[in-house]
């Protein structure tokens, strides 16, 4: 009996249904969203880092003529004019993209009422100036009277090249900046993960009381604006602080304000983290070490800090982010003080060098991206430490333990609680520290500079818009990319564009829609300067965190769901309406609070691109801090405390409501 080999048949390729098409085009319409609103102003701040502005006096010729207005005298060139009279250095020559030099420099005998007459023109075609403020750019001779003539000013020319990274690195002033951020970034993260540490392991591995009381302190610094430490830092330890001879001559303006305000507003973050890692713990272990005769404090270093290791790694990466690239804080408490993100701040707002803060945007990036990066590969090494056979972790009752539990909590609590009651009693104060008598003048925010009660009403319309279009698209974009079948490329694009934001500081993401939506070229300049844009950027900067609550919750359904609907020839928007929504229902409430939250207290990623139209609560609060109005900044920002606080009780009370109709297939 001989083999028979069949011939080669067609190659097979699988066809895409009506459903698998649709879910690609969303796919695409959510990626093209990541694409304009985050990876093109990002490629466009980058290449703007690199264009430099200067005064190329080659360019430019000029010819005077006698009293008669004969012009017999030879043309000159402005270089030549500038090396005879040594007037403009090579540094001197630099600018930005809005500089100008007066033509009359060069010539130190002019007068405006001389009949002599001028003649100018370019010695090739890109060689523009002004005359008033109308733009020449020509190598045509144009003649103009003395009284015209002082009125005429060089403009730069734009070239490319890594001057501007040359320039920033030379300074020690600006370099300085990258030493001080990495500073207090490591101070910061190395305090806040102790603490936090400390009080996750209290609530976890003890039977102290009144946990419930200290979960929900511990998350009160989230809903305030990171200024708001700062304000709260100024009354208590300032010039003129209530509790200043406690530093013992120490400024509270510099390094140790940003730490201790870095420290409130990250404790949360790294506490949630920490609490999750220590919450997955099996008892066998513990038991293992008892019978081995391990002492608490070896059992300690040998079990639970292993255990825990990645949670403390993750916690501590995410702290470094939150500190260097914060700017409220620095900008109220840091005095002289510079870091990255304010010297962003500096070169954008105060001296209007947009190619140089573009510069300082890459440069805070490498630190975040390299952060983000290693803690990515870091959770890749984690591994399961819960199986089938686990027990869960029950502390046993110690009051001794309990006792110091109580005491490390308390103390946490009453840092957190004791800087937002500061906060409140200086926006009742009428004139620190002269009048101490309680008034609600500091909420008339209307004759206050900020933009008042509009700015805080503004707020919440973006904190509404915010949640409600960021969580549509943030779970539409994750169901698309973890139901999709095939099309591994495209799922890899995808989930490399939604992890990107998470990496982006929100000041490097501002000043990129500047130099990309302001673009009057740009299609889409429209938006810039409405609150469409305050939306899109919000939405974005804090689109990954939503995206992977959205995948924990699509992991957690049965992929059979999928194959089912389809052989029951049901379209998938009906699986994901009637099955998929209902089921993840806890997780979308999630990322719309989440959403409303961070859109009430952000400031770095509106700070440069809201207008007067669109100004922001936490914007006000910055300018009212500004301008020396710190009692009303505080009450601004206890406004958005009292909002967001009234906005989880909301979320709470519709979370019962709402869950109770759609999660009802969870009780037995």
């Amino acid at each position: 009996m001989t083999d028979v080999s069949l011939p080669a048949g067609p190659a097979i390729k699988l066809k895409l249904d009506r459903d698998g098409v649709i879910k690609r085009l969303f796919m695409g319409v959510i990626a093209l969203y990541l694409i304009v609103a985050l990876a093109l102003p990002l490629y466009t701040m980058l290449s703007k880092s690199f264009v430099t502005y200067s005064f190329e006096l080659d360019r430019y010729e000029f010819q005077v003529s006698d009293e008669a207005g004969v012009f017999a005298a030879p043309p000159v060139t402005a270089e030549a004019l500038n090396a005879q009279m040594g007037l403009l250095t090579a540094d001197d020559l630099a600018s930005n993209s809005d500089g100008r030099l007066s033509v009359t420099d060069f010539f130190p005998d002019f007068s405006f009422r001389s009949p002599v007459k001028y003649r100018l023109r370019g010695t090739t075609a890109d060689a523009p100036y002004l005359v008033g403020l109308d733009l020449q750019n020509t190598t045509e001779w144009r003649e103009y009277d003395s009284n015209t003539f002082r009125r005429i000013n060089l403009r730069p020319v734009q070239s490319v090249g890594p001057q501007n990274y040359v320039e920033y690195f030379s300074n020690p002033a600006l370099f300085s900046s990258i030493e001080n951020s990495v500073f207090i970034a490591i101070v910061s993260t190395i305090l806040t993960v102790v603490f936090a540490f400390g009080f996750a392991y209290a609530l976890n591995r003890s039977c102290m009381r009144f946990k419930g009381f200290f979960r929900l302190v511990a998350m009160m610094p989230i809903l305030v604006p990171s200024l708001l430490p700062g304000i709260a830092l100024i009354y208590l330890f300032g010039n003129q602080g209530m509790l200043k001879s406690l530093l013992m001559g120490q400024s509270i303006y510099g390094p140790l304000g940003i730490v201790i305000g870095s420290v409130f507003f990250t404790f949360p973050h790294a506490m949630i983290i920490i609490t999750t890692a220590l919450s997955i713990a099996d008892q066998r272990q513990y038991e293992a070490a008892e019978s081995l005769r391990a002492s608490r404090w070896r059992t300690f270093w040998t079990v639970t800090i292993p255990g825990a290791r990645y949670g403390l790694i993750s916690a501590a990466f995410v702290t470094f982010t939150l500190v260097i690239t914060d700017f409220g804080l620095p900008k109220v408490i840091g005095g002289q003080y510079n870091v990255l993100a304010i010297d962003i701040y500096k070169q954008v707002i105060g001296q209007q060098n947009f190619e140089m803060g573009a510069v300082v945007s890459v440069i805070l990036l490498i630190p975040a991206v390299l952060a983000f990066y290693v803690d990515r590969q870091v959770q890749k090494k984690q591994v399961s430490l819960l199986s089938a056979r686990s027990v869960p972790y029950q502390p046993k009752p110690n009051r001794n333990f309990e006792a110091l539990c109580l005491v490390w909590c308390g103390l946490m609590a009453v840092f957190i609680v004791g800087i937002i009651a500061i906060c409140q009693y200086a926006a009742l104060v009428k004139f620190w520290p002269y009048n101490l008598s309680l008034s609600l003048n500091n909420y008339a925010f209307d004759k206050m500079d900020g933009g008042g009660w509009a700015a805080y009403y503004n707020s919440i319309k973006l904190a509404g818009l915010t949640a409600v279009f960021g969580t549509l698209i943030v779970f539409t974009g994750a169901y698309m990319v973890e139901k999709i079948d095939g099309f591994k490329t495209g799922r890899g694009v995808f989930q490399f564009l939604a992890m990107l934001p998470m990496a982006v500081p929100g000041m490097v993401l501002g000043l990129a829609y500047i130099f990309f939506f302001n673009n009057p070229d740009n299609p889409l300049n429209f938006i810039y300067g409405t609150m469409i844009i305050l939306v899109v950027s919000t939405v974005t900067h804090f689109y990954t965190v939503g995206h992977l609550t959205a995948l924990t919750a699509l992991k957690q359904i049965d992929a059979e769901f999928e194959p089912v609907a389809s052989s029951l020839r049901q379209p998938f928007y009906r699986l994901f309406t009637r099955v998929t929504v209902p089921v993840c229902m806890p997780a979308i409430l999630d990322i719309s609070i989440y959403m409303f939250v961070n859109a009430m207290t952000t400031v770095s990623a509106v700070v440069f691109i809201y207008s007067t139209h669109t100004a922001l609560a936490s914007v006000a609060v910055l300018n009212m801090d500004d301008a020396g109005d710190i009692a009303p900044a505080a009450a601004m920002g206890m406004m958005i405390f009292y909002t967001n606080a009234g906005a989880r009780l909301l979320h709470l009370f519709a979370s019962k409501r709402i869950l109770g109709r759609t999660q009802a297939w969870r009780l037995r």
